[in-house]
């Protein structure tokens, strides 16, 4: 037990209004769920849209606690929790969008299928980075586009949230890959093995440098709009797109002259629907492997928040001065 009935939390009562510090009744726990004292809470672009209301697909009721992503250790489990125990140290995606309650409060009631063992070799900020992005690309590349050792891949964003632990992924998995940025972000891109595409390349040049011409094997897109329209052009015959933004509309001719498939990564759904939710346990058991072996890195930024600053935290990921992910101490 937690030996207290309240607990603090940010708590958003109103679209676009500054969260506030509150103190709420504890969560109680179901014959599925962990109660888990929350470390640290993640934050996404997507948590800003939530709080902004513009996110028609990751609707959460209001008064709401914000949060997707969490890292923290185990009070109590429920009766029919077998696979972890109190003080087990875990992370995943967990909360903050359809009325399930997000990471931004001391603890939080979680269903165990979501979770698995945090790395050994990271700390709770680094954890609390990695479920949504670390989900988002598995799903594309291993779940959707059955990536295999050798192929060509091409990761559009490498240097973003989601496209550096594609990279990375991508790497681990015996692939050659490419990645688009900016000009300033070829260090960051470089320094997780991708060889550097700067993004106002034309289409034609570089698949004709990097794939004489034919293709790449994935094209991973996590850029959306015109991006996922060069996609369709930069896939091979029979290859795969893959997007986690597809917003827009686009002309899908490019891709059926080529015989290639498409498909969308949707993370939110297994929270949304309660479908799937074992698998992303089970993808964040897979990155604990990784990181533990070496082979994937979260990229965090530095600065350090907490409850009573998760606005400011908001305020640079909506101006895009975000240096890697943003964590939340809590």
């Amino acid at each position: 037990m937690t030996g207290t009935s309240t607990m603090r939390a940010a708590v958003l009562e109103a679209h676009n209004a500054p969260l506030r510090l509150s103190t709420i009744s504890t969560p109680e726990i179901g014959p599925r769920e962990v109660l888990v004292r929350v470390r640290a809470s993640g934050v996404n672009p997507l948590d800003t849209k939530i709080h902004a209301g513009s996110a028609a697909h990751a609707r959460h009721p209001l008064p709401a606690i914000l949060g997707i992503d969490l890292a923290g250790v185990i009070e109590q489990t429920g009766r029919d929790v077998t696979r972890f125990s109190p003080g087990d140290e875990v992370y995943g995606m967990t909360g903050g969008v359809g009325g399930v309650q997000g990471s931004l409060a001391e603890f939080a009631a979680v269903d165990a299928d979501l979770l698995a063992l945090k790395p050994a070799n990271l700390g709770m900020r680094e954890a609390a980075a990695l479920p949504l992005i670390v989900i988002t690309a598995w799903e594309g590349l291993i779940d959707r586009a059955s990536l295999k050792a050798g192929q060509k891949v091409l990761i559009h964003g490498g240097a973003g949230g989601v496209g550096h632990v594609a990279i990375q992924i991508a790497r681990a998995f015996g692939a050659e890959v490419f990645s688009t940025g900016s000009a300033l972000q070829r260090a960051t891109i470089e320094g997780f093995g991708a060889v550097f595409i700067d993004r106002d390349t034309a289409v034609e040049t570089y698949v004709a440098e990097h794939t004489s011409g034919r293709g790449f094997d994935i094209v991973y897109d996590s850029v959306g709009g015109k991006v996922l329209d060069a996609s369709f052009a930069a896939v091979r015959r029979f290859g795969h797109v893959v997007s986690a933004l597809g917003w827009g509309t686009h002309a899908l001719a490019p891709l059926s002259f080529r015989a290639a498939s498409y498909s969308g990564v949707f993370t939110l759904l297994p929270l949304l629907s309660g479908e799937g939710r074992a698998h992303h346990g089970e993808i964040m058991s897979e990155a604990t492997r990784l990181v533990e072996a070496g082979k994937l890195v979260p990229l965090v930024d530095a600065r350090r928040f907490t409850l009573e600053s998760v606005g400011e935290a908001y305020a640079l990921i909506r101006d895009h001065a975000a240096k890697g992910k943003l964590v939340v101490d809590v």
